[in-house]
């Protein structure tokens, strides 16, 4: 795939390009799957849980922005606030299908520097 804004090669499923910052939304509209959004834990995008990578995927934003605000929410209101909602959140959150993750997320692929090719 290619980036229309500084015409480098990018990996398939990212959102952004990693060498400009782009947002590469027409192509993840194409490949989002049907129906309607459901808010679910990420099978192949977790730390510990998956549940910032499920917000991210939610939300169409990167996952670390989602784990550094989680943190800095989790020390802000003096950690037991933090641990409880995330705990409540694995516990409750679905985990998604390794396909519906795969499609979703966009960390893993677009994560890295884009390789040269040619």
């Amino acid at each position: 795939m290619i980036c229309p804004n500084c015409r480098r090669e990018i990996a398939e499923y990212s959102n952004f390009c990693s060498s400009c910052g782009a947002p590469q939304a027409a192509e993840v509209a194409a490949t989002r799957p049907a129906g309607p959004k459901r808010l679910m834990r990420s099978s192949t995008d977790s730390k510990i849980g998956g549940v910032c990578g499920g917000l991210a995927g939610y939300f169409e934003t990167d996952p670390s922005i989602v784990r550094i605000v989680a943190t800095l929410i989790t020390i802000g209101s003096g950690f037991v606030f933090g641990i409880l909602t995330y705990v409540v959140a694995w516990i409750i959150l679905p985990l998604a299908p390794a396909s519906y993750s795969t499609v979703a997320s966009h960390a893993t692929a677009g994560a890295g520097p884009a390789s040269p090719s040619s």
